[in-house]
C-alpha cells in the first residue's frame, strides 16, 4: 500500500507539472489580455483539482491495468501452442494469426463504441443536423471503420509491410471519397477520425501493438509496433464517408422510386 501511495504521488506530481502550463495559460489570457477577473475562482480551482486527481489516476490505471491486458493478450494469442505450430519456426504464414485479426477488430469496435469523446461528437452532429445524421448511425460506422483499420494494422505487423503503403493508399482513397461525398458529412468524417484517438481506444491498441511485435518472429517493437494508431485515425473517416455516400444514394434511390 505505501509503494502504490509513493507510486501514485509520483505520478499525480507528474500530472500537476502538465496541467500547470494550462492554467498559467488560461488565467494569464483571463487577466492579461482579456483584462477580467476570474469567474467562480473557487469552483475552476476545484475543477482543476478534480482534473489533477482525474488523470493521475486514470494513467495509474493504464499502467496497472490497460497497458498490461493489452501486451497479456498480444502474447497469448502468438504462442507457439495457440497457434499449433514449432517453437522454433520463423516463417510463420500470415493466415495463421486470424484469432489475433478477429481480436483486434474486436477491441477497435468495443473500445470506439465506448470513447466518451465520439459519443459527445455524435450527439453534437445529431442535434445540430436536426436528426438528419444519426448519433446511433455515426458512432457505428466510426466503431466499424475502427476494427477494419486495427485488424489491417495488425496484419501489417504480422507481415512486416512498411506503414506508408498502408497510409498513402488510405488517403488517396479519402480524398477520391471527400470528392464525391455530401459537403455535410466532410468536416465531420474527418473529425471522427481524431476522436477515435482518445482516453479508452490508445492505451489498448498500443498495448496491443507493441505486444504483437515483440512477439512475432522477426519484428522490432521500436520499427513496428507503433502505427495501429493511424489506422485508427485513418480508416473512420472512409467509414464515415462511405456511410454518408451509402446513405445518399439510398436516399436517391427512395426519391427516384416515388411516383
Amino acid at each position: 500500500m505505501i509503494d502504490w501511495m509513493s507510486q501514485f504521488a509520483l505520478v499525480l506530481l507528474d500530472t500537476c507539472r502538465d496541467i500547470l502550463p494550462i492554467a498559467v495559460t488560461i488565467i494569464g489570457f483571463q487577466l492579461l489580455v482579456i483584462r477580467k477577473p476570474v469567474v467562480h475562482p473557487k469552483k475552476m480551482l476545484i475543477g482543476f483539482i478534480y482534473v489533477l486527481l482525474g488523470i493521475a489516476f486514470f494513467l495509474e490505471g493504464l499502467q496497472m491495468a490497460l497497458f498490461p491486458l493489452g501486451t497479456l493478450m498480444a502474447n497469448q494469442l502468438t504462442t507457439p501452442e495457440f497457434l499449433g505450430i514449432s517453437p522454433t519456426e520463423q516463417n510463420v504464414a500470415w493466415q495463421t494469426y486470424y484469432w489475433v485479426y478477429i481480436f483486434a477488430a474486436s477491441i477497435g469496435f468495443a473500445t470506439t463504441l465506448a470513447e466518451p469523446s465520439l459519443l459527445a461528437v455524435a450527439m453534437k452532429a445529431e442535434q445540430i443536423s436536426g436528426g438528419t445524421i444519426r448519433a446511433w448511425g455515426l458512432r457505428l460506422a466510426v466503431s466499424f471503420g475502427v476494427a477494419f483499420g486495427i485488424a489491417l494494422g495488425a496484419y501489417r505487423i504480422v507481415t512486416g509491410t512498411e506503414l506508408y503503403y498502408f497510409i498513402l493508399t488510405g488517403y488517396i482513397i479519402v480524398i477520391v471519397q471527400t470528392l464525391f461525398s455530401p459537403k455535410l458529412i466532410i468536416g465531420l468524417a474527418y473529425d471522427s477520425g481524431g476522436v477515435t484517438t482518445s482516453t479508452v481506444t490508445v492505451p489498448l491498441v498500443t498495448a496491443l501493438g507493441l505486444g504483437l511485435a515483440s512477439t512475432v518472429p522477426g519484428r522490432n517493437p521500436l520499427l513496428d509496433g507503433f502505427g495501429l494508431i493511424a489506422f485508427a485515425s485513418l480508416c473512420p473517416i472512409m467509414a464515415v464517408l462511405g456511410y454518408a455516400q451509402i446513405a445518399q444514394w439510398l436516399n436517391r434511390r427512395s426519391l427516384s422510386s416515388k411516383p
